[in-house]
């Protein structure tokens, strides 16, 4: 066992530390006394830390020139110390320990070395105090790497400086890092360099998460584009995770619940691929987006999230998904009354209205289907919300040509249009329209109204004045021309 992972065990497991440390612990270098005082000092490190500090700084004045012990002894008194909250000792034995890796130690060992460190101390940094220590961390670790230019634990350092930026929300110091970091993968002509192209997807992840919760869209899409166009690069499935998830909220925010969907289902499977437990959060954003596109494939048919259909941490959205697809708004309401947690996610919170809206339009259409007239407390009552939501909701039908009819607001009533009557209507309309075109083809071409003569016509085949007139003037000359042809005949006959 390495002492990057032997920390903090109880005393009854140290019998193994002989059987697994690292082989520079099984080597034979260096005094006797001073190997003896540092196991010795490891020991007493469960039951009492602070003695245990006080023997491992005493490790590298026993040496005569900076070795492996004193490295090793320094190390495990900074995590003890930083376990007891004594921070600026931490950050005082943390300078001394990098100035072994210059000559003391081998690169390789001090780089691995100080990575486990930064991680140590950041996984148990739980307050402002251990987070403004980490930052003295990252700050000294840049300064000492970029001095022996050390550029891959540089940039790895960098990284996690700004990942705590994000954490802290300093958005403009994680910006300038950002910028740093992009600079810093790039080549002396200008283009991406290929065997740094992970640390440039993982700054991008970075700004990613920024601009999403800031809700800068805008700049959000151009890097999420940008981000996936990275060809150089084989990043780490969490990060890609990451970058996946921001692009699902963004769809959301523009209402694009198919893309969402897609990006949420690649952010589930690169989440777990890498062990992540953001996967089930993931999820959950999933099967909401499935329940937005009103989809009746269920989202837990696919191969990579059957296993999940059944997981305790997701059975409410399981449970929620299948009322949707049967229109149960009865169990709807209930799965949501009985799972608060859910709302817990400000996301979810956010757009499951969305999807409960969606519930109750459908069961208002449901529930009206049957009635010429009914009265909106009556809808109020059997969907228990308000009378002024109820409202809301017909209107929007009446608006959306789902619902023909009209709302009383002073008497709380609202008239449907019967059936029978609008199909009525649209007959009578139809037949007007079929008579219509049938005398408009008779007079234009029928034989009885069509004149041997055509010169004192336009080009049009009508006189100018039955031209302008239509039908109606046509018929107008017709009964003017009998009616005078009879006065003719009259006067003749009179002779």
């Amino acid at each position: 066992m390495s002492d990057d992972d032997d920390f903090m065990q109880a005393s009854d497991d140290e019998n193994y530390d002989f059987e697994y440390e690292d082989d520079d612990d099984a080597e034979q270098g260096g005094d006797v006394d001073v190997e003896n005082k540092y196991y010795n000092a490891k020991q007493m490190k469960a039951d009492s830390p602070e003695e245990a500090i006080e023997e491992f700084l005493s490790v590298p004045a026993l040496e005569k020139e900076k070795g492996d012990w004193g490295f090793k002894g320094l190390k495990q008194a900074i995590k003890l110390e930083f376990k007891l909250g004594r921070y600026e000792k931490t950050v005082e034995h943390y300078n001394e320990l990098l100035t072994y890796v210059k000559s003391a130690v081998t690169r390789n060992y001090s780089e691995k070395s100080i990575n486990n460190m930064l991680d140590f101390i950041e996984k148990n940094a739980e307050d402002a105090a251990a987070n403004e220590c980490l930052e003295q961390f990252y700050s000294k670790t840049l300064e000492s790497f970029q001095a022996t230019n050390n550029e891959r634990l540089w940039l790895s350092t960098s990284t996690k400086l700004a990942r705590l930026y994000l954490a802290q929300k300093d958005y403009p110091r994680l910006t300038a890092k950002a910028r740093e970091l992009h600079k810093a993968c790039l080549k002396e002509d200008g283009t991406e360099d290929p065997s740094k192209g992970t640390y440039s997807m993982e700054a991008y992840a970075l700004e990613i998460q920024m601009y999403a919760e800031t809700r800068n869209n805008k700049r959000l899409k151009g890097l999420y584009e940008k981000a996936l166009s990275v060809r150089s690069a084989v990043p780490h499935p969490k990060i890609m995770g990451v970058i996946r998830e921001c692009g699902g909220k963004m769809y959301m925010s523009e209402e694009d619940w198919k893309k969402a969907q897609s990006d949420f289902f690649e952010s589930f499977r690169n989440y777990d691929e890498a062990g992540s437990l953001q996967r089930i959060q993931v999820l959950k954003y999933l099967v909401l987006t499935t329940m937005l596109m009103g989809s009746d494939i269920n989202p837990f048919d696919s191969q990579e999230t059957k296993p999940y259909k059944n997981d305790p941490r997701i059975a409410a959205m399981t449970e929620l998904v299948d009322a949707y697809q049967r229109d149960d708004i009865t169990q709807y309401e209930n799965v949501l009354k009985k799972n608060h947690d859910l709302l817990a996610d400000p996301f979810i919170a956010e757009n499951i209205d969305e999807v409960t809206r969606n519930m109750r339009t459908k069961a208002v259409v449901k529930l009206v289907a049957p009635y010429t007239r009914f009265r909106l407390d009556f809808i109020a009552k059997r969907l228990s919300i308000s009378i002024a939501e109820v409202q809301d909701i017909v209107g929007f039908l009446i608006m959306d040509k789902r619902l023909r009819g009209s709302i009383n607001q002073d008497a709380g009533t609202v008239e449907i249009e019967s059936r029978a009557d609008q199909d009525r209507m649209h007959a009578v309309a139809d037949w007007t329209t079929a008579i219509r075109s049938l005398a408009m083809f008779v007079l234009n071409e029928g034989e009885g109204f069509k004149s041997d003569d055509m010169g004192g016509f336009g080009d049009s085949g009508m006189a100018p004045g039955l031209a302008m007139g239509g039908s109606d003037a046509l018929l107008t000359s017709q009964r003017t021309t009998t009616t005078a042809g009879r006065r003719k005949g009259n006067r003749a006959a009179g002779k």
